[in-house]
């Protein structure tokens, strides 16, 4: 049976872009999907720079205003990969619109601005997701499934870390396209929602709700020149976070994100620590889970490196025969296929914008704490 066409309109072209493009490429291609996404439009500023993308990617065709992209009738569905200060407005239309929406992490800069993109997608009833892509590591995906099949017992301990070094040069500027992220009028803050929102997320997906933080930040260079005024200005993004926190499951928490760890480039790690069982999994060796189970026998009791790539792993059945890896670029595939299956069968695919919310109001709580040197509560408002 031929699949139904679902063409997409994306906005945005840079890193993120490449990324979601080659997923909706990729995704028919290996997985039992009730939709073909057809690449249909990307949108910029640069319509220059767009009709290479277009070209490079095979976009049938270009937009400069998202208005415009957002009103076209042969736009099924709308993919945010522009920086953080956009995704509000974006998407709000788009679901106005009654396009589905995707949107890149963080959902916004703050819960108070991505509150409303919740309400409108609930409110049109439209397929949405957040671009949360590491929940699709099959290592981790059957984490998850050894924790909800209770293998772990009782959850004392959930610790993680993001480590990067990217920026401690101080002659590195802020601002402008390739640095917006350095600029928190746009990206709204810096490690706590560009590196921290990763682990929180996989975290409660993990472990559930975070229900309070103690935080700190720090800003280690404080003025940087800023690519759009050519002009020194104070640096307000924080270039490291850490805190400690409870889950609602009675465990602790132990969170770290820098850009100032040199010799790490993406050093992204979690360890789960249960009364029966403990595991630890790493970015870097990505198709491996680290497990450990104190019912095994003794004298063989220790660690165990399971190597993620056969049939019976998630996702692995859909790739290559065992022992063959596969890498970052499938996340997003896998994210893609899954949206896709449950669009077919009229619901969203995890994690939604609701999901991206929860977490909005953790990063919110870390840096109110880091602020108030006080215990902050990270759970949403009552309604």
């Amino acid at each position: 049976m031929a699949k139904k066409k679902l063409n997409v309109g994306l906005v945005g072209y840079g890193f993120m872009g490449k990324t979601h493009s080659n997923a909706f490429l990729q995704a028919p291609r290996f997985f039992d999907t009730p939709y073909q996404p057809v690449l249909k439009a990307v949108c910029a500023r640069s319509a220059e720079k767009a009709k290479g993308f277009a070209d490079t990617w095979g976009y049938e065709s270009v937009e400069t205003d998202w208005r415009k992209l957002i009103e076209r009738k042969d736009i099924d569905v709308i993919d945010i990969a522009s920086p953080n200060n956009t995704h509000a407005e974006i998407a709000i239309a788009a679901a106005e619109a009654g396009k589905w929406v995707l949107c890149e992490k963080p959902l916004a800069r703050t819960a108070e601005e991505g509150k409303p993109m919740w309400d409108a997608v609930k409110k049109a009833g439209v397929p949405n997701m957040v671009w949360y892509n590491y929940r699709r590591v099959p290592a981790v995906v059957l984490l998850k499934q050894l924790l909800d099949e209770g293998r772990f017992g009782r959850i004392f301990h959930y610790r993680s870390q993001f480590l990067q070094d990217w920026t401690i040069s101080e002659d590195l500027p802020q601002g402008g396209q390739a640095l917006w992220r350095l600029d928190s009028a746009v990206s709204g803050s810096g490690v706590t929602g560009d590196l921290l929102a990763h682990n929180i997320d996989m975290a409660m997906w993990l472990n559930g709700q975070i229900v309070d933080v103690t935080a700190m930040t720090e800003t280690f260079i404080k003025e940087r020149m800023h690519n759009e005024t050519g002009k020194k200005q104070p640096v307000t993004i924080d270039d490291a976070a850490a805190f400690l926190g409870h889950f609602e499951n009675g465990s602790m928490a132990l969170f770290e994100s820098t850009r100032y760890a040199r010799g790490h480039k993406a050093l992204f790690t979690l360890e789960i620590n249960g009364e029966k069982a403990s595991a630890r999994w790493d970015l870097h060796d990505l198709h491996r889970l680290e497990f450990f189970d104190h019912r095994d026998e003794g004298r063989l009791r220790g660690w165990k490196s399971i190597h993620i790539t056969d049939g019976d792993h998630p996702y692995m059945k859909n790739w290559w025969v065992p022992g063959l890896q596969i890498g970052y670029e499938h996340t997003f595939i896998h994210q893609v296929a899954d949206f896709l299956i449950a669009a077919g069968e009229g619901k969203s695919a995890e994690p939604t914008f609701e999901d991206g919310l929860r977490c909005d109001y953790v990063t919110d709580a870390v840096l109110k704490s880091a602020k108030s040197r006080q215990w902050e509560s990270a759970l949403p408002p009552k309604e």
